[in-house]
């Protein structure tokens, strides 16, 4: 699996690519200089189940922390996996 992101300075994307098709989109908006919000989280109905919707969102935890970034989740697949996995709070605002 592939991610890429893309970012127009107000908004973004985190997509994950499989074998050349978009399995999956997590999108951004920025809020300030150091923080971005999660507001949507979707995978492809033929990827379901390959764990797509969580390396979206680590992804995103990991640009965060190369970036020294903060994250509010608010799309609610998002919230779910910060709620399951402590280790990856340390971006919450």
């Amino acid at each position: 699996m592939e991610i890429q992101r893309d970012d127009n300075g107000k908004k973004g994307q985190f997509s994950a690519i499989i074998d050349g098709e978009e399995a999956g989109v997590m999108t951004y908006t920025w809020a300030g200089n150091d923080k971005f919000i999660i507001d949507h989280t979707e995978v492809n109905p033929d990827f379901s189940g390959k764990g797509v919707g969580k390396q979206l969102v680590m992804a995103g935890v990991a640009f965060a922390r190369d970036n020294n970034l903060h994250i509010m989740p608010l799309c609610t697949y998002a919230k779910s996996v910060f709620d399951r996995v402590p280790a990856i709070r340390d971006v919450l605002f």
